[in-house]
Formats: structure tokens, sequence, C-alpha cells
């Protein structure tokens, strides 16, 4: 059955048409296939590399395709016929040629046979969600107001939201990606989300069991930095800082996503920065980062405050969080740090105070070229991450 046939409301998921290859969100896997491996694993490798080349470069002939990815022509075509079966490839024509012999047949990604929901629950007044496009396009949107719930009662929100976002699709579903604060394992259990009050949450499999598709949970930094390497101008080696409910920061290596030992690298929120005291985070300890740089405790503090002071406030946080990063740049040499989060509080004395405080605490001949730039992706940047992760696990693809 191709995706042609695929009618909404269908007791079949949308997620059973598309070559499973469940790449996912794997411990040490790149993003992107990059060449033809021997055979074993080769099919679910191939199919993605194709799908791959098609998702970057647009439309191709099955030359082309071959030419780039080093398949022989007789596997591309095998490969093609397979994907068009499963209705993720379409054929669009002949080219116009004006090279001798039959014009050859032009392909490419099924750009609108399929769509995807994401959820991002960073924020800390409301959960935010939307349906959008392969492309990464945001197609509807919906949004829910935290109010303050915790528990049960904000799981109950996620699944409302998601419910709406469903209904609000005009395709078959991909899949459903959800950007999560706190430490997230690879099996999309929310370990812990101290600001909503979450241990042990199995957001994944629960949202999987209520709406029968495929659903991939991740750390929101961790989405956001995987939307700059698709979307925005992130290269292979990137870390993002992810400033909302809490702090936390998203980091590539080698276009491999870095994930830590017990799920928690770039969980920096909670680290304690300074030995000078400072308030009590929700986690229990004294003066972590989020005290200082989270949105809800940095607006707190800028409340009815004078240009000085507020200034006074924002560089401070941004001092902060020079501190709790230095270590990470002089043990990773990184080039480059992004930020993510309200503009008019992180950009300008935020930032700049921060650079300084990293260019102070690090190696100038190693660590001095350092840049630190807003992303340039918005408010958007962990829903269209969210998009991301589920190409990546259902197509292999970024």
């Amino acid at each position: 059955m191709t995706a042609s046939e695929v009618q909404r409301g269908s007791s079949r998921s949308a997620s059973a048409y598309p070559p499973r290859t469940h790449q996912g969100l794997a411990q040490g896997r790149a993003l992107r296939p990059n060449g033809k491996i021997v055979p074993g694993d080769a099919r679910g490798h191939n199919l993605s590399l194709v799908l791959q080349t098609l998702y970057r470069s647009g439309t191709q002939s099955r030359a082309d395709i071959a030419r780039v990815t080093g398949l022989t022509r007789v596997t591309v075509s095998a490969l093609v016929a397979e994907l068009m079966a499963d209705g993720l490839v379409l054929e669009l024509g002949q080219r116009e040629d004006v090279r001798p012999g039959k014009p050859a047949t032009l392909i490419d990604l099924n750009r609108a046979g399929f769509q995807i929901v994401g959820l991002d629950l960073s924020e800390h007044a409301v959960f935010r969600g939307a349906v959008l496009d392969l492309d990464g396009n945001i197609l509807a949107r919906a949004e829910v107001a935290l109010e303050h719930r915790v528990g049960e009662a904000a799981l109950a929100l996620v699944i409302d939201l998601t419910r709406r976002l469903v209904s609000a699709s005009t395709a078959p579903l991909l899949g459903i990606g959800v950007g999560s604060p706190g430490v997230v394992d690879l099996g999309g259990v929310v370990l812990t989300a101290p600001n909503l009050g979450w241990v042990d949450v199995a957001l994944q499999q629960t949202l999987a069991d209520e709406f029968g598709v495929g659903v991939i949970v991740a750390n929101d930094a961790n989405a956001a930095v995987l939307a700059e390497h698709s979307f925005g101008d992130a290269d292979s080696d990137a870390m993002l800082v992810k400033v909302g409910h809490g702090v936390g920061a998203g980091l590539l290596l080698g276009g491999t996503p870095l994930f830590g030992s017990r799920f928690a690298a770039g969980e920096i929120g909670h680290v304690v920065v300074g030995t000078d005291g400072g308030a009590t985070c929700v986690c229990g300890k004294v003066g972590c980062l989020e005290t200082w740089l989270s949105i809800p405790n940095l607006t707190a503090k800028l409340a009815g405050s004078e240009p000085a002071d507020r200034d006074a406030v924002l560089v401070e946080a941004g001092q902060r969080l020079g501190i709790a990063l230095a270590p990470v740049v002089g043990a990773l040499n990184l080039s480059e740090i992004i930020l993510s989060g309200p503009t008019e509080l992180l950009d300008g004395v935020l930032a700049q105070a921060t650079v300084e405080t990293l260019r102070s605490r690090t190696m100038a001949e190693f660590h001095g070229f350092l840049t630190l730039r807003m992303t340039a992706l918005g408010q958007d940047i962990v829903l269209r991450g969210a998009a991301v992760m589920v190409l990546s696990d259902s197509l292999g693809v970024s």
C-alpha cells in the first residue's frame, strides 16, 4: 500500500509506510549517511543515503544519485523503486536535456506526502506545538498555557496538545517529535525534569500508545542543536545553549549528537557556578546556573529595575554562563557557541559578558577565536529540531 492509499482515520498508522530504518538518535551515530557500506547493514543505510541525497540536493535523476553516492545504477534503480512503492519518492517527468539520447527521468522526495507533529515543552508559560512538512516548514500551530501545572497534570496537557495537532494534520504522519526539558534517555523516558515535576516519565511510550505513530522524545536543547545543524548555520561541531524554563545545552561533535553515559551531556543548568552562594534552585542546590539565567528567574530580577541595574543583572548572568561554559570550551576546543532564547534578554550585554568571561578563563592562543551568536531560527527552533528527530529516526535524513 502506498501513501496515496492512506486515508485520514485509517487504522494503520503512517509510520508503517516509510522504510523502517529507525536509526534515530542513537548513541555515537552521525546524523547523515555519507557513503556506501559493505553488505550486512547495507539496505537500510543505502535507502537513507538515497533519501539524504534527494533531501539535501532536491530533484535528481537516478544516474545523478549513483554518481553522488557511489552506488551502482542498478542498486539505485532498485532502491528508488522501493521508495516509490512506499510513497516516499515521486517521478517528476523528464529532464529537458540538450545531450543526445533519451532524457533522464527526474525524481524527488515526496515532500508533501507526509507531515510531522513537533512539540516544544521547554517554555516556562506554555507548551507549544506545530504540524510541519518534511522541509521543516510550519503548517499549523497550537499551544496550551502551562499555568504552573506539574506532574500528571502537565502530562495531560501534552496529550491534549498532541491530539489537537494530530487532528490538524492533512497528510499521513511520519511521526511525532518532542523536545522536553530535563534529562531524557534514548528510549524517550524523561528521567528528571524538575520544573515539570517529572521523574521517570515514559513520555515517548505514552504518546506512541495514545496516537499509534512513531514518537521520538529528546532533551529540548538536543533538539535545538539538530535544528541548527539541518536548518541553520551550524557545522558538524556545535554547542547550543537553550535558555527557557531551564538552561541546557546540546552538543554535536563531528556531526554526531553527544548524550553522555547517563544521557545528561549538556545539562549545565544545575551546575553550581561560583562559590559565593546565590538563590536556592528547584533541584535543591544553591547557586545553580539556572537561578541566574533561566527566563523566569532572570525576568523576576529585572522586574522594575532601572537601566543601570538592568545591565548589572544581565552582566552577572552572562558571567555565570561564561564560568559554566569555559571548561567545556577548553575541553572540546569549540569555535562557536549558539544561544537560543529571548533575544531581548540574551543578546547584547549578556552575550558580551559571556564572551569576555570565556576569553578570560581559557587559553587565548587556542580559544581566542571563539564566537558566540544568537540562533536565526527564533522561537521555532525546538519545533523544527523535533522534526529533524523524526526525519532522522524514520528516514535516516537530516
